[in-house]
Parts: C-alpha cells; structure tokens; sequence
C-alpha cells in the first residue's frame, strides 16, 4: 500500500515536473521600457533636479521590477523541483552583478587618489561595505543626504540601493520556500507579502525625520516595501500561467490600467520632490503601487502595454540599465568639478555627460559584464593554473589584465593614504570663515532684534527721516564715524549707510547667507541672521512661520536660497503667501556656476518678482558676472572683496525700495 502510495507521488511529481517545465519561461521585452523609465528618471533628476524633481523615483521602479522577476524565477523553481535552487540563482546574481561593481569601485577609487583626493575620507569603508552589500546602513550614519547637491557630493552615494537589492537575493530564496510550507496557498502569501509592506511603508512614515531623511531613504526596512509588493504581485500573478487568450473587455481593462498607472507615474516624477512630507508619509507608497499595477500590466501577454514599451531604444538602454546606474555619479561628480560653467550651458553639459555614462555604460557591458556573466568559474583554478604555465595575451585580454593590475595598485594607494579622523574633520578656510560668521551672527541677533524693536518704537513716535532728500553734507554730518567708514568700506551714499542704520531686516539663507552675514550686520545694524548650510527652499517654511509666531518677522525680509537646489514655482508662492503682502521681499539670485540649476533658480526669482509688488530682485548673478576675483576657491561662495559687493547691492536695493 505504502509502495502505492509512494509510486502515485511520484507520479504526480514528475507530472507537476513536466507541466512547469512544458512552458519555457518569457523574456518580457516591455521590463526593458520600464527600466528605461526608471534610470532617465534617476539620470535626468541627477543632470538637472529642478527639471524633474521626482526623478529619484526611478529606484522604488527598479525595486518593484526585481522583487517580481526574482519571486517569478524563483516561484517557479519551487513549482517544478519541490525547492529552490539557492546555490544556482545566488551564483546567477553574482556573475550579473558583482564585475561591473567591482570595476566601479576600483576606477572611481583609482581616479579619487589620482585627482581628487579630498574623496578619500571614508574611502576603505566605503569600499569594503559596497562589496559586502551594507552600504546602505553605512550611509545612514555616515553619508549626507540624497537631495544635498551641492555640499561635496560622494560619487558612491546611488550604490545605496544597490545594497538593499543584494540583501534581498540573499534571504529571498530562503524566505520563499519558508513561506511556500507554512502558507501552502499562494493567495495567503500574497496577503501576508502586502501586510509587511504596509508594516514597511508605516516604518518610513513613523521614523521620517524632516530635519535628517537619511534613516528612512537608506534603511533596508524603511524601502523594502517595494520590493516585497513586486514580489507579492509574482505569487497571484506569475508570468508563465498568464494566458494570452482574454476576452475583449479584459484587454481594455489591463491597457487602460497600464496606461493610467504610466500616465500617473511620469506626473508624479514631475511633481513629488524628494523634501516633501508627503512623500514619506503615503507618497513614495503611492507610487509603488502605481509601478506594481504597470509591472502587471506589461507582464501580461493579452495587453498591449507589452508592445508600447517595446522598442529598439528601450531595449537598448533597459538591458544595459544596471551599467548606466552604477556609472552615472562618478561620470557626473568628476566631469562637473573639473567643468566650472555647468550652470551657464546646462543642456550641452548634460548631453556631454550623458554620452559619457553611455560610452563608459557600452565598453563595461561589451567587455566585463557580458564576458564575465557567461563564464565557467569552476573552471578559474584550472584557467589560472594553464595561465601560470603558459600566459597567452591577445590585445583585448592584455589591455583588460594591464589595466586591472594598475586599477588595484592605485586603489591600495588610496587605502593607504585615506585621511585620518582628525585630518578628515579638519576644515577648510572657507568653512571656518562660514562657522565663524555663524556664531558671531547668533551673538548679534540678540542685540539685532532690540534695534527692531526701538526701531519700531521711534517710527510710530515720530515722522521717519527721508534720507533721500537728504542732501550727502547734511547726510554725513549725521553719520558717526563708524557710519562714515562704512560709506568708505562699501561704497555706498551717506543717505543709503543712514538708512540702514534704521533697517530693520530678517534674513534667511544658506552658508552664502551665513558667507556675508558678519558684512550684512556690520551694515544694517538690525540684521537678524538665519542661515544654515546646506539649506534648501524647503527648509524655508517652518522657519518663516515660527519667526512671525514670536514676532520677530522684520518688516524687510531677506532671501539668500537656491544656492544647494532648485525649487518650483508652487514652493516660491507658498513662501511668499507665509511671508505675506505687509513686508517687503529681497531675494537674493544665485551664483553657482558649478551647478545646473542656476539658471533655473534665478529665472523662477524673476518670475516671482514679476507677479509681486512686494518682492525685489537683488540681482548678484548679473553684478557678479565674471568677476571670479569676488569669490574662494569654489567659485561660489563670497570672498571678504565679493562679501562686500554682495552687502552694498542689497543695501543699496532695500534704500531703493524704502524711500
């Protein structure tokens, strides 16, 4: 009976067997489209942010797209063997994933020690943990935030996501079979894979941290929900038992439902920036969905999704997707610091950079990772022992070995030569410029704050002076002496320094702000000085609206922001709305040649200007045009010489505008 029952199993083993077996896995042509969605995304939003400020959602794209064709793979491991080939798809993952990211490594460490050395901090650690897939959690304690452009960006910091991805591959084949014991039923599994990720997705909303996104955009836990709704999908909705043969009104059912969720998914890149709160709190959620309904949509052989995602172009780049994402930051970190006037031609400096990455994407596809993802490295010991013995060299495998052995002698250089601690916090002159004026701008506010308020006093007390009709005797005679240097200092009229010395000002801005703040105060006594490095247009807001909570909103108001970002034209009303019609608006443009978004950011200041009475442009673009001897080594940041041009035009702009 027992030897019955044993034979009638195994029967029905191999009949599963050879079912799953009977129908040859897809390749799914449209995937290509998808990821090509996602990396423009990513590239587009790294070129130039202020574009597509949602471009970084390219990630939660690629996420969702593995999750379901690893699960899919895997699933149908499961069905036609009765387990998971673990050993075979982890080899599989090393040999797709491992070469092109080992020669990222070395070239970008090689060129770091050769060029920029100030990018050696951190450098071992970096490495280390990229080839053992933890980066991500070393940029939570270490690394600075996704969406800071400016401040030293790392050339390694977009390899975060790549990390979650590997710790994914290596525990998914054993949860898989776990999961396919205790539930039994695939629909269960479903459930239980959409209840982890809204377990996941409430984690990001729970620990989202305004001040620091860094915990909640790196950690593992806090982005898998992606992944694990891709991977769900593959449980109810695996690729091989899709059928073509639908009825009429399912196949518009899918193609609405996947032209819809591409339509969505493309209006969200546009709008939905990486600072806001929502999109930590439900947003980046939504966009995951949107990606999964897409991914099944384009999975299915009755929708024609399948066929509008297909084409020559995206299969170009979607099959070479990984190589262009894994290359994209060092291209753009080293070509954009050895390019000075990236802001002044943003499009020819974003194609040239773009052909780049695809040049360098092309000769790692062609020469690593397609040579090395078909090798037989249970022949290595044996291919290394016959090339001990007799080494053969042809012009390709010479120069590829050539270039390697210089690549890891470089890379050990650098290893040898990272900074210390102490010598990695040691700060540059600009930046103890910048701490200093901070701290000796906190000390003035104080003193800042009791001039506005006597200020405020004497005004409603009695007639305010019309300096302007002042005649300049009349004017210096009022002057003290510390006035009368300060005409001499900054060039400015005796009428305008006298002005000031009744100004009251609030101004908020970033480390250019905090650059002249000591110049600024030394002019307009009544400058009370927010500024922080690093500071976007986001961060704006909540300062503005506790500064008019405690009254201490100045009647003029001071904008120094858009050095670190560009920002939309929604972000710019909602600023000057909070600041309101009753004061009068100084916003400062940017000079930052060294990054695309100038251009943008100082067209979006004019604009506003434009559609309000209340707010003045104080051109410092236009005045500083090509007087690089105004600023430090960064070409950005004021000089003593350029502080003291940049305090005299916004003097000389508020006297304007207030008499």
């Amino acid at each position: 009976m027992s030897e019955n029952l044993r034979r009638v199993n195994m029967s029905r083993t191999m009949t599963r067997m050879n079912r799953h077996r009977m129908r040859p896995r897809r390749y799914i042509t449209g995937f290509d489209g998808i990821r090509t969605l996602a990396v423009l995304g990513v590239i587009i939003y790294h070129l130039m942010p202020a574009s597509l400020q949602g471009g970084y959602l390219g990630v939660p794209i690629f996420f969702v797209v593995s999750g379901y064709l690893i699960t899919d793979i895997l699933l149908q491991d499961w069905l036609t063997y009765g387990h998971v080939r673990i050993w075979r798809f982890l080899g599989h993952r090393m040999r797709r994933l491992y070469p092109a990211l080992v020669t990222m490594l070395l070239a970008t460490t090689a060129y770091i020690t050769l060029f920029q050395r100030t990018l050696l901090t951190n450098i071992r650690a970096t490495v280390v943990t990229n080839l053992l897939y933890v980066y991500n959690w070393f940029e939570i304690g270490h690394g600075q935030s996704y969406f800071d452009r400016f401040n030293g960006e790392s050339p390694f910091t977009h390899l975060w996501s790549l990390s979650i991805e590997a710790q994914y591959y290596l525990f998914w084949p054993l949860i898989i079979g776990l999961l396919m014991i205790v539930f039994k039923k695939r629909s269960r599994i479903f459930w239980f894979m959409m209840i982890m990720a809204g377990i996941s997705a409430l984690a990001m909303a729970l620990l989202y941290d305004p001040a620091n996104t860094n915990r909640v955009y790196y950690g593992t836990d806090t982005r898998m929900f992606a992944i694990l709704i891709g991977s769900g999908l593959a449980f109810i909705w695996p690729s091989r038992e899709l059928s073509p043969d639908i009825a009429g009104s399912n196949r518009i059912t899918l193609d609405v439902l996947g032209g819809a969720s591409l339509i969505a998914l493309i209006w969200m890149f546009f709008q939905m920036a990486g600072t806001a709160d929502f999109t930590y709190r439900g947003g980046m959620l939504l966009f995951t969905i949107l990606s999964a309904v897409l991914v099944a949509t384009v999975a299915h052989p009755g929708s024609n999704m399948n066929r509008l995602l297909t084409n020559p172009v995206f299969t170009y780049i979607g099959q070479r997707s990984y190589g262009i994402y894994l290359y994209q930051f060092p291209v753009m970190i080293f070509y954009e610091t050895k390019v000075q006037n990236i802001g002044d031609h943003p499009l020819i400096n974003s194609f040239i950079e773009v052909a780049l990455i695809l040049l360098v994407t092309e000769l790692s596809y062609r020469f690593i990772e397609n040579p090395m993802r078909h090798y037989d490295y249970s022949r290595l010991l044996v291919d290394l022992r016959e090339f001990m013995r007799q080494p053969k060299f042809n012009r390709v495998t010479g120069t590829i070995t050539g270039l390697t052995v210089i690549l890891f002698v470089i890379t050990a250089v650098g290893f040898v030569q990272q900074p210390s601690k102490a010598a990695a916090t040691q700060k540059t002159d600009l930046q103890k410029t910048i701490d200093k004026n901070s701290k000796n701008a906190s000390k003035k506010n104080a003193a800042a704050l009791k001039r506005q308020k006597a200020a405020a006093k004497a005004s409603a007390a009695s007639e305010k002076v019309k300096t302007e009709q002042l005649k300049t005797k009349a004017a210096m005679a009022k002057l003290s002496p510390k006035q009368k240097q300060v005409v001499k200092d900054y060039n400015l009229k005796p009428q305008v320094v006298l002005a000031m010395g009744t100004t009251s000002l609030t101004a908020v801005g970033d480390s250019v702000l905090l650059d002249v703040s000591s110049d600024l105060q030394q002019v307009i006594p009544g400058t009370v000085v927010q500024g922080k490095v690093g500071r976007q247009v986001s961060d704006v807001p909540g300062i503005i609206s506790s500064l008019k909570q405690q009254g201490q909103l100045a009647h003029n108001v001071l904008l120094n922001i858009g050095t670190n970002g560009a920002f939309t034209n929604a972000q710019a009303e909602q600023l000057v709305s909070l600041i309101g019609k009753d004061h009068q608006i100084f916003w400062v443009t940017a000079h930052v040649p060294t990054q695309s978004w100038q251009n943008q950011v100082n067209a979006q200041i004019k604009k506003t200007a434009a559609k309000h009475s209340n707010v003045h442009v104080v051109d410092w673009h236009k005045a500083s045009l090509n007087q690089s001897s105004w600023f430090a080594a960064d070409n950005v940041h004021p000089n003593p010489t350029g502080n003291r041009h940049l305090t005299s035009l916004i003097a000389k702009q508020i006297a304007k505008v207030n008499n």
